[in-house]
Protein backbone atom coordinates (compact mmCIF):
# COMPACT_ATOMS: atom_id res chain seq x y z
CA UNK A 1 0.00 0.00 0.00
CA UNK A 2 1.41 3.77 -1.19
CA UNK A 3 2.16 6.05 1.80
CA UNK A 4 0.79 9.35 0.85
CA UNK A 5 0.99 12.90 2.20
CA UNK A 6 -2.50 14.39 1.38
CA UNK A 7 -1.91 17.87 1.56
CA UNK A 8 1.46 19.90 0.49
CA UNK A 9 1.86 22.65 -1.58
CA UNK A 10 4.57 23.97 -3.82
CA UNK A 11 4.99 27.70 -5.04
CA UNK A 12 7.19 30.05 -6.69
CA UNK A 13 7.32 32.96 -4.30
CA UNK A 14 5.94 36.35 -5.09
CA UNK A 15 5.01 38.77 -1.97
CA UNK A 16 1.45 40.06 -4.54
CA UNK A 17 0.23 36.65 -5.30
CA UNK A 18 1.53 35.56 -1.42
CA UNK A 19 0.07 38.43 0.18
CA UNK A 20 -1.46 35.66 3.00
CA UNK A 21 2.47 35.27 3.86
CA UNK A 22 3.23 38.25 6.20
CA UNK A 23 6.14 39.29 7.91
CA UNK A 24 5.65 36.44 10.98
CA UNK A 25 6.22 33.76 7.78
CA UNK A 26 9.31 34.99 6.70
CA UNK A 27 10.44 31.28 6.70
CA UNK A 28 8.00 30.49 3.71
CA UNK A 29 8.62 33.57 1.83
CA UNK A 30 10.52 31.79 -1.22
CA UNK A 31 9.87 28.72 -3.39
CA UNK A 32 8.91 25.38 -3.04
CA UNK A 33 9.25 23.06 -5.61
CA UNK A 34 8.78 19.50 -6.03
CA UNK A 35 12.38 19.36 -6.09
CA UNK A 36 12.82 20.17 -2.67
CA UNK A 37 9.93 17.77 -1.32
CA UNK A 38 10.66 14.91 -3.53
CA UNK A 39 14.39 13.75 -0.94
CA UNK A 40 12.16 14.71 2.67
CA UNK A 41 9.27 12.35 1.14
CA UNK A 42 11.93 9.51 0.51
CA UNK A 43 13.40 10.43 4.03
CA UNK A 44 10.23 9.91 5.89
CA UNK A 45 8.88 7.03 4.28
CA UNK A 46 6.25 8.24 2.34
CA UNK A 47 5.50 7.18 -1.78
CA UNK A 48 4.15 10.36 -3.21
CA UNK A 49 1.75 13.50 -2.12
CA UNK A 50 -1.44 15.18 -3.15
CA UNK A 51 -0.42 18.95 -3.91
CA UNK A 52 -3.13 21.62 -2.90
CA UNK A 53 -3.51 24.63 -4.62
CA UNK A 54 -2.10 27.73 -2.87
CA UNK A 55 -3.30 30.75 -5.49
CA UNK A 56 -7.37 30.68 -6.50
CA UNK A 57 -6.69 31.29 -10.46
CA UNK A 58 -6.73 28.59 -13.04
CA UNK A 59 -3.13 29.64 -13.88
CA UNK A 60 -2.45 27.35 -10.85
CA UNK A 61 -3.98 24.60 -12.17
CA UNK A 62 -1.14 24.56 -15.21
CA UNK A 63 1.44 25.07 -12.91
CA UNK A 64 0.54 22.42 -10.33
CA UNK A 65 -0.41 20.21 -13.19
CA UNK A 66 3.31 20.86 -14.53
CA UNK A 67 4.65 19.71 -11.78
CA UNK A 68 2.72 16.47 -11.73
CA UNK A 69 3.77 15.75 -14.98
CA UNK A 70 6.99 15.85 -14.77
CA UNK A 71 7.38 14.14 -11.08
CA UNK A 72 5.95 10.62 -10.71
CA UNK A 73 5.60 10.97 -7.24
CA UNK A 74 2.99 13.87 -6.94
CA UNK A 75 -0.06 11.54 -7.19
CA UNK A 76 -2.66 14.08 -7.63
CA UNK A 77 -3.58 17.69 -7.53
CA UNK A 78 -6.30 19.40 -5.82
CA UNK A 79 -6.81 22.98 -8.33
CA UNK A 80 -9.22 25.67 -8.27
CA UNK A 81 -12.37 26.82 -10.95
CA UNK A 82 -14.87 29.20 -10.45
CA UNK A 83 -17.50 27.04 -8.79
CA UNK A 84 -19.86 30.45 -8.99
CA UNK A 85 -19.02 30.68 -12.45
CA UNK A 86 -22.47 29.96 -15.17
CA UNK A 87 -19.58 28.57 -17.21
CA UNK A 88 -18.24 26.28 -14.49
CA UNK A 89 -18.77 23.22 -15.72
CA UNK A 90 -17.18 24.11 -19.37
CA UNK A 91 -14.17 24.17 -16.97
CA UNK A 92 -14.83 20.63 -15.06
CA UNK A 93 -15.11 18.92 -18.72
CA UNK A 94 -12.33 20.60 -19.87
CA UNK A 95 -10.26 19.20 -17.02
CA UNK A 96 -11.57 15.38 -17.69
CA UNK A 97 -8.62 15.17 -19.40
CA UNK A 98 -5.70 15.30 -16.96
CA UNK A 99 -5.61 12.23 -14.77
CA UNK A 100 -3.87 14.20 -12.21
CA UNK A 101 -6.43 16.88 -11.84
CA UNK A 102 -8.51 14.95 -8.16
CA UNK A 103 -10.73 18.12 -7.23
CA UNK A 104 -11.15 21.16 -6.10
CA UNK A 105 -10.73 23.73 -3.08
CA UNK A 106 -11.32 27.23 -2.77
CA UNK A 107 -9.99 29.59 0.15
CA UNK A 108 -13.28 29.33 2.40
CA UNK A 109 -11.42 29.92 5.58
CA UNK A 110 -10.67 33.51 3.73
CA UNK A 111 -14.18 35.14 2.81
CA UNK A 112 -15.48 37.60 4.52
CA UNK A 113 -19.00 36.33 4.42
CA UNK A 114 -18.27 33.32 6.66
CA UNK A 115 -21.65 31.25 5.13
CA UNK A 116 -20.05 32.07 1.93
CA UNK A 117 -20.39 28.27 0.99
CA UNK A 118 -24.54 27.83 1.14
CA UNK A 119 -24.41 30.97 -1.65
CA UNK A 120 -26.40 29.31 -4.30
CA UNK A 121 -24.59 29.81 -7.50
CA UNK A 122 -21.55 28.15 -5.14
CA UNK A 123 -23.69 25.46 -4.17
CA UNK A 124 -24.75 24.69 -7.72
CA UNK A 125 -21.07 24.63 -8.99
CA UNK A 126 -19.68 22.16 -5.74
CA UNK A 127 -22.79 19.49 -7.10
CA UNK A 128 -21.35 19.21 -10.60
CA UNK A 129 -18.86 18.38 -9.23
CA UNK A 130 -19.62 14.22 -8.55
CA UNK A 131 -20.87 14.26 -11.88
CA UNK A 132 -17.18 14.77 -12.90
CA UNK A 133 -15.82 12.45 -10.61
CA UNK A 134 -13.87 15.62 -8.33
CA UNK A 135 -13.34 15.72 -4.61
CA UNK A 136 -13.76 18.93 -2.90
CA UNK A 137 -11.47 20.29 -0.20
CA UNK A 138 -13.02 22.00 2.68
CA UNK A 139 -10.60 25.04 3.88
CA UNK A 140 -12.32 26.23 6.83
CA UNK A 141 -12.29 27.92 10.72
CA UNK A 142 -13.69 26.52 13.17
CA UNK A 143 -16.40 29.45 13.18
CA UNK A 144 -17.39 28.08 9.98
CA UNK A 145 -18.38 24.53 10.75
CA UNK A 146 -22.16 25.03 11.92
CA UNK A 147 -22.48 26.38 8.31
CA UNK A 148 -20.55 23.42 6.71
CA UNK A 149 -22.96 21.56 8.43
CA UNK A 150 -25.58 23.18 6.11
CA UNK A 151 -23.68 23.02 3.32
CA UNK A 152 -22.96 18.98 3.40
CA UNK A 153 -26.63 18.57 3.90
CA UNK A 154 -27.17 20.26 0.51
CA UNK A 155 -24.40 18.21 -1.59
CA UNK A 156 -25.16 14.67 -0.70
CA UNK A 157 -23.03 11.95 -1.84
CA UNK A 158 -20.37 14.77 -2.79
CA UNK A 159 -16.91 13.18 -1.36
CA UNK A 160 -15.50 15.93 0.91
CA UNK A 161 -12.42 16.32 3.19
CA UNK A 162 -11.97 18.47 5.48
CA UNK A 163 -8.67 20.25 5.59
CA UNK A 164 -6.27 21.29 8.62
CA UNK A 165 -9.31 19.60 11.37
CA UNK A 166 -10.89 23.16 10.67
CA UNK A 167 -8.24 24.57 12.02
CA UNK A 168 -8.90 24.41 15.74
CA UNK A 169 -7.12 26.90 18.39
CA UNK A 170 -4.58 24.62 19.86
CA UNK A 171 -2.62 26.96 20.91
CA UNK A 172 -5.12 28.37 23.54
CA UNK A 173 -6.31 24.76 24.45
CA UNK A 174 -9.78 25.49 22.73
CA UNK A 175 -11.67 22.70 22.31
CA UNK A 176 -15.29 22.61 23.28
CA UNK A 177 -17.25 24.33 20.67
CA UNK A 178 -14.80 22.92 17.87
CA UNK A 179 -15.48 19.73 19.01
CA UNK A 180 -18.77 19.85 19.02
CA UNK A 181 -18.93 21.42 15.50
CA UNK A 182 -17.09 18.59 14.34
CA UNK A 183 -18.43 15.51 15.68
CA UNK A 184 -21.88 17.11 13.95
CA UNK A 185 -20.03 17.26 10.28
CA UNK A 186 -18.55 13.88 11.23
CA UNK A 187 -21.96 12.34 11.02
CA UNK A 188 -22.31 12.87 7.09
CA UNK A 189 -20.37 9.52 5.81
CA UNK A 190 -19.51 11.16 2.71
CA UNK A 191 -16.56 13.61 4.83
CA UNK A 192 -13.33 12.64 5.47
CA UNK A 193 -10.77 14.75 7.42
CA UNK A 194 -7.30 15.43 6.84
CA UNK A 195 -4.87 15.64 10.33
CA UNK A 196 -2.83 18.12 8.98
CA UNK A 197 -1.78 21.78 9.99
CA UNK A 198 -1.63 21.21 13.29
CA UNK A 199 1.92 22.47 14.11
CA UNK A 200 0.67 26.01 12.94
CA UNK A 201 -2.71 26.17 15.12
CA UNK A 202 -0.36 25.53 18.59
CA UNK A 203 2.77 27.57 19.87
CA UNK A 204 4.46 27.56 17.03
CA UNK A 205 7.45 28.18 19.57
CA UNK A 206 6.71 25.51 22.49
CA UNK A 207 4.24 23.18 21.19
CA UNK A 208 4.60 19.50 22.89
CA UNK A 209 3.02 16.39 21.33
CA UNK A 210 0.50 16.09 23.94
CA UNK A 211 -0.80 19.49 22.74
CA UNK A 212 -2.20 17.59 20.16
CA UNK A 213 -3.80 14.38 21.96
CA UNK A 214 -7.07 15.62 22.77
CA UNK A 215 -8.03 16.69 19.31
CA UNK A 216 -7.07 13.93 17.70
CA UNK A 217 -8.78 11.37 20.33
CA UNK A 218 -11.73 13.41 19.30
CA UNK A 219 -10.94 12.87 15.50
CA UNK A 220 -10.42 8.87 15.91
CA UNK A 221 -14.00 8.93 17.75
CA UNK A 222 -15.72 10.76 15.12
CA UNK A 223 -14.67 9.97 11.69
CA UNK A 224 -12.86 6.50 12.85
CA UNK A 225 -9.97 5.14 10.93
CA UNK A 226 -10.96 4.95 7.59
CA UNK A 227 -11.92 8.73 6.63
CA UNK A 228 -8.96 10.40 8.43
CA UNK A 229 -5.55 10.96 5.95
CA UNK A 230 -2.19 11.99 6.90
CA UNK A 231 -1.14 15.69 5.74
CA UNK A 232 2.21 17.81 6.34
CA UNK A 233 1.05 20.95 4.97
CA UNK A 234 4.70 21.49 3.39
CA UNK A 235 5.89 23.87 3.68
CA UNK A 236 3.42 26.02 5.53
CA UNK A 237 4.20 23.68 8.16
CA UNK A 238 8.08 24.70 8.66
CA UNK A 239 6.51 27.56 10.48
CA UNK A 240 6.44 25.38 13.68
CA UNK A 241 8.30 22.36 12.69
CA UNK A 242 10.32 20.35 10.29
CA UNK A 243 8.82 17.80 7.77
CA UNK A 244 10.33 14.58 10.75
CA UNK A 245 8.68 16.36 13.73
CA UNK A 246 5.31 16.45 11.70
CA UNK A 247 5.11 13.25 10.71
CA UNK A 248 6.52 12.38 14.86
CA UNK A 249 3.02 14.09 16.39
CA UNK A 250 0.91 11.40 14.64
CA UNK A 251 3.23 8.38 14.71
CA UNK A 252 3.82 8.84 18.08
CA UNK A 253 -0.25 9.04 18.75
CA UNK A 254 -0.97 5.95 16.20
CA UNK A 255 2.21 3.40 17.34
CA UNK A 256 -0.48 1.65 19.23
CA UNK A 257 -3.15 1.38 16.44
CA UNK A 258 -3.18 -1.70 14.59
CA UNK A 259 -0.67 -1.91 10.90
CA UNK A 260 -3.66 -1.80 8.92
CA UNK A 261 -5.40 1.39 10.28
CA UNK A 262 -1.80 2.84 10.27
CA UNK A 263 -1.73 2.16 6.64
CA UNK A 264 -5.14 3.41 6.01
CA UNK A 265 -3.91 6.86 7.57
CA UNK A 266 -0.89 7.31 6.04
CA UNK A 267 -2.01 6.28 2.67
CA UNK A 268 -4.60 3.87 1.95
CA UNK A 269 -7.71 6.38 2.58
CA UNK A 270 -5.99 9.29 0.53
CA UNK A 271 -5.63 6.61 -2.10
CA UNK A 272 -9.05 5.47 -2.21
CA UNK A 273 -10.29 8.98 -2.00
CA UNK A 274 -8.21 10.77 -4.84
CA UNK A 275 -8.41 7.86 -6.72
CA UNK A 276 -4.96 6.83 -7.07
CA UNK A 277 -4.09 4.66 -9.16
Amino acid sequence: MLQIDAHQHFWKYDPVNYAWIDDNMAAIGRDFMPENLKPILKANGFDGCITVQSEQTERENEFQLANAEKHSFIKGVVGWVDLQSEFVEDRLAYYQDFDKLKGFRHVLQGEKHRDFMLRPAFLRGVNLLKRYGYTYDILIFTDQLKATAVFLALCPGQPFVIDHLAKPDIKHKEIKVWEHEIKRVAQFENVCCKVSGMVTEADWAKWRLTDFYPYLDVLVDAFGMDRLMFGSDWPVCNLAANYGQVVGVVKDYFSSFSKNEQAAFFGGNATKFYNIT
